[in-house]
């Protein structure tokens, strides 16, 4: 009979923000979405910045803001190593929406300290914070 959780690690330069079994995750790779459930084939792939979705057992849902990093999948266990990784009800809209008005300014205005890649990359992080925000409120 196959295993119906999976160990599940996510870990952030600064915490081990959550470890424990759990019967799916969600996050956006490189490639596109990812649903990882049990017995998923081994796989290392970089993510980007939104949201690790977590169901554990029973169906009890977790929202998990992540800025990038990287995920690996092993037959057992799944580790996600995030660049920064915030549990979305701590997540502060009033940042969010500051950060994403000066990455809109800094893309607008050429003579801007930012690059546009680094502006584009802050205003992806921003808009995901906002995204996560309203989902966890929905809840």
């Amino acid at each position: 009979m196959a295993a119906k959780t999976v160990q599940l690690d996510v870990v952030s330069a600064e915490e081990m923000l959550f470890s424990g079994a759990v019967e799916t995750v969600q996050v956006t790779g490189s490639e596109g979405e990812l649903g990882i459930y049990p017995g998923h084939a081994p796989l290392l792939t970089t993510i980007k910045p939104g949201m690790v979705r977590v169901v554990m057992k029973g169906g009890e849902e977790e929202i998990i803001y992540v800025a990038g990093g990287v995920l690996e999948v092993q037959p057992h266990n799944v580790t996600v190593l995030a660049d920064t990784a915030i549990r979305g009800e701590e997540l502060d809209e009033q940042e969010a929406l500051k950060a994403k008005k000066q990455a809109e300014e800094a893309i607008a205005d050429s003579s801007s300290d930012l690059s546009y890649a680094e502006a584009a990359a802050e205003l992806a992080r921003a808009l995901a914070q906002l995204q996560i925000i309203r989902k966890v409120r929905r809840k």
